[in-house]
């Protein structure tokens, strides 16, 4: 019986940016509960200049995530959403690091809703239907849904936050 090598390297690698995304989520966590912190990256997070670039970054990198749904409804990008699920999902098994950048912490109020929001999001992302080797379709639509959900509440408390921090300063 011969194995196809292709097959196989494909589901490893498909698995891959889930393993990359829990590892720097585990990470995060550590950092934040053991209160870990690089000092000269806290200093720089208090700097308004950092936070705004930084946060530029975070909203953009958001941004960019909603590609992938682009990609699928418009027909004319549609032979492209293969391709953008691949770039999704790395970019998503960055997201720690990427928020990591912006914040060590996971702020008060509504900052802690979207870190919360936001780091539950990646986990749904580390452990969708490829992973967890499930092909039923009413998990998929279920766990689509709350992805989706999950993905505009953060776009919404993102601008909101956007707002807040230009109407106060």
């Amino acid at each position: 019986m011969q194995v196809n090598n292709h097959k196989i390297y494909f589901l490893k690698n498909r698995n891959l940016t889930s393993f990359v995304g829990l590892l720097f989520l585990i990470l995060f966590f550590v950092q934040f509960f053991l209160k870990l912190e690089w000092q000269w990256l806290k200093e720089l997070q208090q700097e308004e200049m950092y936070k705004r670039w930084s946060g530029l970054f975070l909203a953009l990198f958001i941004t960019f995530q909603w590609a992938l749904t682009f990609s699928r409804v418009i027909v004319k990008f549609r032979r492209h959403s293969m391709y953008m699920a691949r770039l999704h999902k790395w970019a998503g098994a960055l997201s720690p690091i990427f928020f990591y950048m912006h914040s060590m912490g996971m702020g008060y109020g509504y900052l802690a809703l979207l870190s919360y929001i936001f780091l539950a999001n990646a986990l749904l992302g580390y452990i969708n239907l490829d992973v967890i080797k499930n092909n039923n379709e009413l998990l998929f639509k279920a766990w689509m849904i709350v992805h989706v959900a999950f993905s505009l509440i953060i776009t919404i408390l993102m601008f909101f936050h956007i707002t807040m921090v230009f109407y106060y300063k």
